[in-house]
């Protein structure tokens, strides 16, 4: 095996990694694909099989090291723009309705919203702000 079959064979490993990533979307076999295409280089450059093998570990190694861990926090982040009821929490609000533990009514993002009080004893009567602390339901809990 010259030093021409072996970078294309390397080629098409790094091509069938390729299908694996595609179809499973684990991106580890994108970083061996990648593996692959750097030990095709080197066999390009006429190196032998030893060193090949030791470049497409290595750089498939050093590519899960590094990538991996930073996708895996990347993909456990919140997303910065709040949407939907996540978004309402921490909104100020007008009481239309004496609000105190057992209900009232209030005026949220320009729409009016039935509410409580997060602490049972305390009473907000019509007109003051009160803070959106949580959405449960179609209900406010506001403090």
């Amino acid at each position: 095996m010259n030093s021409i079959d072996a970078w294309v064979w390397w080629l098409v490993g790094a091509a069938a990694l390729g299908i694996p990533l595609v179809v499973t979307a684990m991106p580890e076999f994108g970083m061996f694909a990648v593996g692959a295409l750097a030990a095709a280089a080197t066999a390009g450059l006429g190196a032998g099989v030893v060193l090949q093998v030791l470049v497409f570990v290595l750089v498939s190694v050093a590519l899960i090291a590094v990538v991996r861990p930073i996708a895996a926090r990347h993909a456990a982040q919140r997303p910065q723009l709040a949407t939907g009821i996540d978004a309402l929490k921490g909104k100020q609000a007008v009481v239309l309705e004496r609000v105190d533990g057992s209900g009232g009514r209030i005026k949220l993002a320009g729409e009016v919203w039935s509410a409580r009080s997060l602490d049972t004893g305390r009473a907000y009567e019509a007109g003051e702000q009160v803070d959106v602390v949580e959405i449960e339901g179609a209900t406010a809990i506001v403090i």
